[in-house]
């Protein structure tokens, strides 16, 4: 089992800036790849960012160029730095680990006014 827990969620306004964090706990080894989704209101969770165990990252298109997904190994911590955000980017972002399966955070509040 894979424990995820993620925080830094809020409120803020357009253009401002969040990160996300997403600690994890519990079997971790042999994790393939972790990421964020991120479900808007009245629409289908979408994939935002992932980053693989070698290091190779993908983002949707929507994101490129403001936002970035790291980790720390060591605090078994994935983030998402979010900058230049727009109102289309609330959601409830949700945090992933894959092994065997995917295993799933409780998920975030971010709110942009604009």
């Amino acid at each position: 089992q894979v424990r995820l827990v993620e925080s830094g969620g809020g409120l803020v306004q357009a253009g401002g800036s969040l990160r996300l964090s997403c600690a994890a706990s519990g079997s971790i080894f042999s994790i393939n790849a972790m990421g964020w989704y991120r479900a808007a209101p009245g629409k289908q969770r979408e994939l935002v960012a992932i980053i693989t165990r070698d290091d190779s990252t993908n983002y949707a298109d929507s994101v490129k160029g403001r936002f970035t997904i790291s980790r720390d190994n060591a605090k078994k911590v994935v983030y998402l730095q979010m900058n230049g955000l727009k109102p289309e980017d609330t959601g409830v972002y949700y945090c992933h680990a894959d092994r065997e399966v995917r295993y799933w955070g409780q998920g975030t509040q971010v709110t942009v006014s604009s």
